[in-house]
């Protein structure tokens, strides 16, 4: 009962069963002339936060916000005239009236209440990838943004570049004919171990506390931060959390990909603290107009394929099927099979505009008006998915996704597409 109940307040949060709404409106304009610099608050400006401020240093950078003194060090020390917060909620509180945009580069576990509190307050948001750490929180930040109309923009920076445009032009220009398997994959194994016994003091630079946010209270210790938050279901959801926000992209483009039908997943004996080390996810997709259905593997950590119909495979990509072929890709480069008969290729016409950059589409947005390629609209529906994969592994169980109503039809699967806050949090 308690289960159900909670499930109506989800559902009633998210306004389904009296409506489902469109996403991608386009971005309203900032009070900003194309030349006038935008004041911008980042949130979490260390590790990937540093290159995320880099990436926007052309405007103001405003105000500065980290819990560790020690890990934005170099951002307050290159920055000096910048505000310095600690707490996202005070900085946005007290200091909105005079931000234009933010940019939220924090754990995955504090995305949703940062990018939401910004939105809720009418500002354009570029968020760090994966965009949020549950499922509930990527449709419920993908509504916001649409009921906010401001410029969003999630951080998978490879889409910028030239390779995956040309890979997707490939692709829709039906070089390899309709398309009904992929393959995804990253060698990387974010997971494993047990939680820590020991209780060291917290370092006098880190507000520990702060850094938690939402996550329920645990012992400070150095196995989870800077670096390694991702292992624990907690904070991160190891590499398919980590990555396939970056890979997943690529054929969710190509193949205009949105909300899975089914989701099952194996992988390392389940672990009530820490993310697998090795996974598998099988996605079934629906037709799309003249497109196949599309069955999608993602592989991660020790199960990562070797060899795909018979050719040797580096550590990471993606390998599309189709009916006349098959094509590799990477974030650099690509590569069509069979090769005899791809010899001598000669890529179709370019159809997708080249990108001024991924942070600057975004800046450019806020002050114009214009879409972005990675809108929250986009890359909300991708988040759901790729953490759809999480909810089937933790659940044990063979998931039927129905998006319009929000439930894969299984109590425990659908208690796992949420979770609590702790008290003084909120989305």
């Amino acid at each position: 009962m308690a289960a159900k109940m909670h499930r109506r307040q989800v559902l009633k949060t998210l306004g389904v069963g009296v409506g489902f709404w469109s996403f991608g409106a386009a971005a309203s304009r900032a009070d900003k002339s194309p030349n006038e610099k935008l004041n911008i608050a980042c949130i979490g400006v260390g590790n990937r936060g540093s290159a995320n401020v880099a990436g926007v240093r052309s405007e103001n950078i405003a105000y500065l916000c980290d819990v560790d003194d020690r890990v934005a060090a170099r951002k307050f020390e290159q920055f000096p005239k910048a505000k310095k917060y600690y707490d996202f909620r005070r900085l946005l509180d007290k200091e909105h009236k005079h931000i234009d945009a933010v940019v939220v580069s924090t754990p995955d576990h504090t995305h949703a209440p940062a990018t939401a509190m910004a939105l809720q307050l009418g500002k354009p948001v570029y968020c760090e990838k994966p965009l949020t750490h549950t499922v509930f929180e990527a449709r419920r930040v993908a509504q916001l943004a649409e009921q906010a109309k401001v410029a969003t923009q999630m951080g998978t920076q490879i889409h910028a570049g030239e390779n995956y445009r040309r890979v997707v032009e490939i692709i829709q220009a039906g070089t390899i004919g309709p398309v009904h398997e992929v393959h995804v994959w990253v060698a990387k194994a974010w997971g494993g171990g047990d939680r820590p016994k020991e209780t060291p003091p917290v370092p006098k630079t880190l507000k520990w506390d702060l850094w938690l946010g939402p996550a329920p209270y645990r012992p400070y210790h150095p196995a989870y931060v800077p670096f390694n938050w991702r292992r624990w279901w907690d904070f991160g959801n190891g590499t398919l959390g980590d990555m396939a926000c970056h890979y997943m992209d690529l054929p969710f483009w190509a193949l205009g990909l949105r909300h899975p039908e089914t989701i099952q997943a194996q992988g390392s004996p389940l672990h009530p603290e820490t993310c697998p080390l090795g996974l598998q996810v099988e996605y079934h997709y629906p037709a799309r107009g003249n497109q196949p259905p599309v069955k999608l593997i993602w592989y991660d950590g020790n199960r990562i394929p070797k060899t795909l119909f018979g050719h040797k495979m580096p550590g990471a990509g993606v390998m599309f099927v189709g009916k006349e072929g098959q094509l590799f890709a990477n974030y650099s480069t690509y590569r069509l099979y069979p090769e005899a008969k791809f010899r001598g290729f000669e890529p179709p016409p370019r159809t997708i505009p080249r990108s001024i950059g991924h942070h600057r589409e975004w800046i450019h947005a806020c002050k114009t008006g214009a879409s972005t390629t990675c809108h929250f609209g986009y890359a909300g529906p991708l988040t759901e998915a790729v953490l759809l994969g999480v909810v089937a592994f933790r659940s044990g169980q063979k998931l039927r996704w129905n998006h319009q109503e929000f439930t894969t039809g299984n109590d425990k699967a659908d208690r796992l597409l949420h979770k609590e806050y702790r008290a003084g949090w909120k989305l």
